[in-house]
């Protein structure tokens, strides 16, 4: 069996999905091509950690884009009563929880990257925030107290046991759950590109799996979608560069067996400006919340 014959097998979405088990095929698929820090592979020993030279670059473009409303800041921000404690689950560079700091007793921020940690800790001082505390460690199997709200932001990518990562998030909330994912485009390039590898849209981990999973865990999760409509859409210097981002996405990094088909798809969807290839703008962002019984 080919290598895409495999994937397909493997990954073809059926009447009875075994939802987790796609978010999990889909996590490791990704894995074999160590990208942009959200695809670590969880079965390596290695101690890697991929945001050493890209942490400040990713708190920039977290800085551009806050600049702009969002319905979803704004919509957690509302249910956080006032002095409670949040936890924030891959907490990145902090722009969650310097957020939240005003508005609640204590946050705890959880964050794997010692990289991402050192800029987070610069920008709490920065601000003179003192009631954040920072937790090195990978959730789930990081050890933490209970706290009245917990809240994931495009953290949740890299866990390929999406249960265990909501489970443990449960476990440690008394109140609400937050998870904000990718909603993108079903008519996107990349589902277009799933379509063609795995017989579906689905291109990764994202809305429409966690949703799934939570469901088949017993839970009733409400879903919100980002107002505002996608975000800036992505840029590549050459085609070349646009055929391996698209290899990386979907962990083809080891095979040229589908580089005639992606480029023919590049060619096909990409635009053109200013001397660089632009992505359509196909990901959006939305949040899936429950209240803890």
């Amino acid at each position: 069996m080919s290598v895409g014959a495999d994937r397909r097998a493997r990954l073809r979405i059926a009447g009875a999905t075994d939802w987790a088990a796609l978010w999990r095929n889909l996590v490791l698929a990704r894995a074999r091509c160590l990208d942009d820090g959200s695809a670590v592979d969880p079965r390596s020993s290695r101690c890697i950690d991929p945001w050493e030279s890209r942490a400040r670059d990713y708190d920039e473009r977290v800085a551009r884009r806050w600049t702009k409303p969002d319905s979803t800041r704004q919509f957690v921000l509302a249910q956080i009563a006032e002095g409670a404690t949040l936890l924030d689950i891959g907490a990145g560079t902090g722009a969650w929880a310097a957020m939240m700091a005003p508005h609640a007793a204590r946050v705890t921020a959880v964050e794997r990257s010692p990289a991402m940690i050192r800029v987070l800790e610069e920008n709490l001082a920065a601000r003179g925030i003192t009631n954040v505390s920072v937790v090195e460690g990978s959730w789930p199997e990081v050890t933490v107290e209970r706290h009245d709200f917990s809240l994931c932001a495009h953290a949740m990518y890299w866990s390929p046991d999406l249960p265990a990562f909501v489970g443990r998030m449960i476990a440690c909330t008394r109140r609400m759950c937050f998870l904000a994912l990718r909603a993108p485009s079903p008519q996107g390039i990349m589902a277009e590109a799933a379509l063609h590898l795995w017989g579906h849209p689905i291109d990764s981990p994202n809305l429409t799996i966690a949703t799934n999973v939570l469901r088949q865990m017993g839970l009733s999760p409400h879903v919100l979608m980002e107002r505002g409509g996608m975000r800036e859409p992505r840029q590549s210097a050459s085609l070349e560069d646009a055929l391996q981002r698209m290899k990386r996405h979907f962990g083809l990094c080891d095979t040229t067996e589908h580089d005639e088909y992606f480029g023919a798809l590049l060619r096909r969807r990409l635009g053109y400006e200013g001397g660089r290839y632009v992505w359509p703008p196909d990901d959006g962002s939305a949040l899936i919340y429950w209240t803890v019984e």
